[in-house]
């Protein structure tokens, strides 16, 4: 049966129903594994991550990936071998072939499609079409208190920008470009064997189509750059661990003039030494004494939007008992929780003799003490 010559599916290791997501992070862990700069003189470690960008590249578009699907399922049919004299159909040792889908009428011109065969530019032409750039992720510590009243914080993002040197074209000031002699000035060069071959930007120069004859000190002829931008993010009233917003424009730069990505925050809310949050209520555990416990008492506690209430703790109160004061918690989508206090009786741990007499006296008029 023919086969493809390279599953991949199997190069990322992961399976068919993979998400589109889980599909990015197991590419991301392995070219980072691979990447050239941590495998210096490492051949293997260069085709791997050649490979790697050649499966990713297909499957992380999905319509090709569909295509491809499609295409895995009729080799696994038996289709992509030629009929010999005898009408039937011997298995090829030379692997899949889109040519051995002649026979399917426009199918073949289908799957062609998904690798771009046949759509190859003129040599030292290079078709720049604009693309939006990558979205950025970024997990945001916030107090506690910001979390619940909203507000603003500043953070630094790392986001890589178009070199200011060279304008983006990786070349030293004052110096020409000359056509890459890796991909004869098309930008893309072929990964794969056989009817697998995908098109890739060029590694030489970086999918340009021309390299710099003298590089750009500050960019290393990428035309790139790394820096840190301070973006001011304002967080909404009530957000809790989890929650995300989303700055439209502010993530990686677009390349051939197209759109910025997006900057997606996802929030991570610092413990209070004094406040729990559980939905939208507060909770807190106040301590009072054994005397305040049996005869009453009134305290003060503070709520988390700055007040200060008076809460009044009837005699007998036990250990554990909750209060609830209406209103003042965590107000979320028009939404308001309440706060609850919790009384925790402390025990001294040491007493007076004049504490310990009077004591010793009330254990034996309560009849506690024989």
């Amino acid at each position: 049966m023919a086969t493809p010559t390279k599953d991949f599916y199997k190069v990322l290791g992961v399976s068919e129903s993979v998400s589109q997501n889980d599909l990015k992070k197991a590419y991301r862990k392995l070219a980072k594994e691979y990447h050239p700069d941590k495998n210096p003189g490492n051949p293997k470690a260069a085709d791997r991550f050649k490979e790697i960008g050649e499966a990713y590249g297909l499957l992380s578009d999905p319509e090709k990936r569909k295509k491809y699907d499609h295409m895995r399922r009729f080799a696994s049919l038996g289709f992509g071998r030629r009929p010999s004299s005898d009408g039937s159909r011997p298995p090829r040792a030379g692997g899949f072939s889109f040519e051995d889908l002649s026979d399917l009428g426009g199918l073949g011109d289908i799957f062609s499609s998904i690798f771009d065969r046949g759509k190859k530019p003129e040599p030292g032409k290079k078709k720049k079409t604009p693309a939006k750039g990558d979205n950025v992720e970024y997990v945001v510590e916030i107090p506690f208190k910001t979390a619940v009243k909203g507000g603003k914080i500043s953070i630094d993002v790392s986001i890589t920008e178009e070199c200011a040197t060279c304008d983006g074209s990786g070349a030293a000031r004052g110096t020409d470009m000359s056509r890459c002699e890796e991909c004869k000035g098309s930008g893309t060069v072929s990964f794969g064997q056989g009817g697998f071959a995908v098109n890739r930007p060029c590694p030489a120069c970086f999918g340009r189509g021309e390299v710099p004859k003298e590089l750009c000190k500050s960019c290393k002829g990428s035309g790139t750059i790394r820096q840190t931008r301070r973006i001011q993010v304002s967080v909404p009233a009530g957000v809790d661990s989890g929650s995300k917003v989303r700055l439209s424009g502010q993530g990686e730069r677009g390349s051939a003039g197209g759109m910025p990505g997006d900057l997606l925050i996802t929030f991570k809310v610092k413990p209070h030494a004094f406040f729990r949050r559980k939905g939208l209520d507060i909770h807190v555990t106040v301590p009072i004494n054994i005397v305040q416990a049996t005869l009453g008492s009134t305290m003060a506690v503070n709520t988390v939007g700055g007040k200060k209430v008076h809460l009044k703790v009837p005699p007998g109160t036990q250990s554990g008992t909750k209060f609830r004061i209406r209103g003042q918690g965590v107000r979320r989508n028009g939404r308001m929780g309440d706060q609850y206090v919790e009384v925790e009786v402390t025990i001294p741990d040491k007493l007076s003799e004049e504490e310990q007499k009077m004591m010793e006296e009330f254990g034996t008029a309560s009849g506690l003490r024989h």
